[in-house]
């Protein structure tokens, strides 16, 4: 077992041995915990496999339900009017609970009506572009946009996603040429992409990885904070001189306002302690996703961080949409 992992399963043991018997006792029962999306992406998978280890050490099942709408508004919006007991949670993220609120007017306060509890990671996002593109470097790409009369297209997973915040934030950094052109979703975006019907599309790295080992896409920057160690050869786009772009589209476990605290720092020990499982990384590493490992109040204060930073350029990609 790693240092980490021990000193992790020393601060379980504290934690136990100071809770109330009423917290002890938790979890009595199943425990659901709404995915607001479509089954099968990347948010998804991550909450199963950290979930499926949680379960097992809890000896209580944590069921993932599927309620998809509204950018997951919808979701999101039945955990926050659900009774803070601990048995009903949301995997949170960068869509339900930072981008949709601003662009969709959520009937909720992604603060003031959620208790956030641990953060699971997410995979960074790439700038990717048909292999026969010119461009072979990120300046090249925005030395072509800005020489091309109607500019480069970029494809993403819709308006008002993270991918879309991204090429937004690339645009105003650098001045390139760039006209947004969005998707129902990732998988149509990359499908056009390697068809060459669009010449550039920002996606998860996830999203793209099984086409960049196939030799179908070409990757010409990441947002992670340093090179992946699958990708050695993509750049970040800070080594190329955009700084202020780093970010993973994360997700992460929260529950109602008014949870617990005893019942939000366990499950915050307990899922940072799945996170930090060698299996469990490797994993996840493999899978371009970055794992978290922040205590409940500095996921709390990441949160808040992210919803200042982004929310400026979720409006203005609203208005230009």
């Amino acid at each position: 077992m790693s240092r980490r992992a021990l000193l992790i399963s020393a601060a379980l043991a504290a934690l136990a041995a100071a809770l109330p018997a009423r917290a002890q006792d938790w979890p009595s029962r199943p425990v659901k915990v709404i995915f607001p999306y479509q089954p099968g992406g990347g948010g998804d998978i991550i909450a199963r496999l950290v979930l499926d280890r949680v379960s097992r050490k809890l000896g209580q099942q944590f069921v993932v339900e599927s309620r998809s709408g509204a950018g997951g508004i919808i979701g999101a919006d039945s955990v926050a009017k659900a009774s803070p007991d601990g048995y009903t949670l949301v995997v949170s993220g960068m869509g339900s609970h930072v981008i949709a609120p601003i662009i969709l007017k959520a009937p909720f306060d992604p603060m003031k009506d959620f208790t956030h509890i641990a953060l699971f990671g997410g995979p960074p996002l790439v700038l990717a572009v048909n292999p026969g593109f010119e461009a072979k470097t990120l300046q090249q790409y925005v030395e072509l946009s800005r020489a091309a009369p109607q500019g480069i297209v970029y494809g993403s997973p819709g308006p008002g996603t993270h991918a879309n915040l991204i090429g937004e934030m690339f645009r105003k950094l650098s001045g390139a040429g760039l006209v947004h052109v969005p998707y129902k979703g990732s998988g149509p975006s990359a499908a056009d992409l390697v068809a060459g019907h669009i010449p550039s599309a920002i996606m998860t790295l996830g999203s793209a990885a099984g086409f960049v080992r196939s030799g179908r896409l070409r990757l010409l920057a990441v947002t992670a904070t340093g090179r992946v160690a699958d990708f050695p050869d993509v750049p970040t786009f800070a080594e190329a001189g955009y700084k202020d772009i780093v970010a993973i589209t994360w997700f992460a476990l929260s529950g109602p306002a008014g949870l617990p605290r005893s019942v939000a720092l366990r499950l915050n020990a307990e899922v940072r302690a799945a996170l930090a499982e060698p299996d469990i990384r490797k994993r996840l590493l493999a899978d371009g996703i970055e794992p978290g490992d922040l205590d409940a109040d500095a996921f709390t204060e990441f949160f808040r961080a992210e919803i200042d930073r982004w929310a400026p350029l979720a409006r203005a990609a609203a208005t230009r949409t």
